[in-house]
């Protein structure tokens, strides 16, 4: 009479470990919390790359959301659930890329430091994270395609060159205070971001005929800015 009740017993037992064994199978399978982030993150910055290549070699206009998809490795559907259309796409990556940079800049227009002493870093930080980064291509595409797209420039504007030309016009104010700098250049900081912008340029059309030295260019145009108001 007990061996019916062993043997129950041990069918019960297996099929409790096989049902054990089918739980853990299908946990196993579905992918964490944390991987699942990850996954959407990478996924997201592949068609945000993939977008900023696209719209490098077409210009916004000609880029197709097929086109993007295909650079990025997944289906155009996929783009949908990160970014509402092209223009948002476009919007989405001046700020992934440009923002970071931005709130730096910000952050050297609080310092109470001399001029001087933040000149270099500024250089540093101009030609480190823009010109020598894909950042320079942001910035390029604004100056071809603002023009005939003024949305983009408008965001463009409210979202990176209003937020450093205020940072900077804070700068240049102190600075002029200590007489570091002629005190109308607080009204005019776009004069500071010029080399920048002439280096971008440049670097577009004309660097294969004669490489620019850009570190060296902006330290000469901030010793001229020192220099001439040292000679008043």
């Amino acid at each position: 009479m007990l061996r019916p009740t062993r043997s129950r017993n041990s069918r019960t037992r297996r099929t409790g470990r096989r049902k054990q064994a089918a739980t853990a199978a299908r946990t196993a399978s579905v992918p964490s919390s944390a991987a699942r982030k990850a996954r959407n993150l990478d996924r997201r910055e592949a068609i945000l790359s993939a977008a900023l290549d696209e719209f490098s070699s077409r210009g916004f206009e000609a880029a197709r959301l097929d086109d993007v998809a295909r650079r990025a490795g997944v289906a155009k559907g996929t783009i949908y659930l990160y970014f509402r259309d092209k223009e948002s796409l476009f919007q989405e990556l001046i700020r992934a890329m440009l923002t970071p940079l931005v709130g730096t800049i910000e952050a050297m227009g609080k310092a109470d430091l001399p001029l001087p002493a933040l000149a270099d870093s500024i250089v540093e930080l101009f030609v480190r994270e823009v010109y020598e980064t894909r950042r320079k291509d942001v910035v390029r595409l604004m100056i071809s395609e603002g023009r005939r797209f003024p949305k983009l420039a408008e965001f463009y504007y409210h979202e990176v060159l209003s937020r450093i030309i205020a940072a900077v016009r804070s700068l240049l104010r102190r600075a002029a205070a200590r007489g570091e700098v002629p005190e109308g250049l607080a009204d005019f900081p776009q004069i500071i971001a010029a080399p920048g912008l002439v280096a971008i340029i440049w670097s577009g059309l004309f660097e294969r005929f004669e490489p620019l030295d850009v570190r060296k260019m902006m330290k000469t145009h901030v010793d001229l800015l020192f220099s001439a108001r040292s000679t008043t």
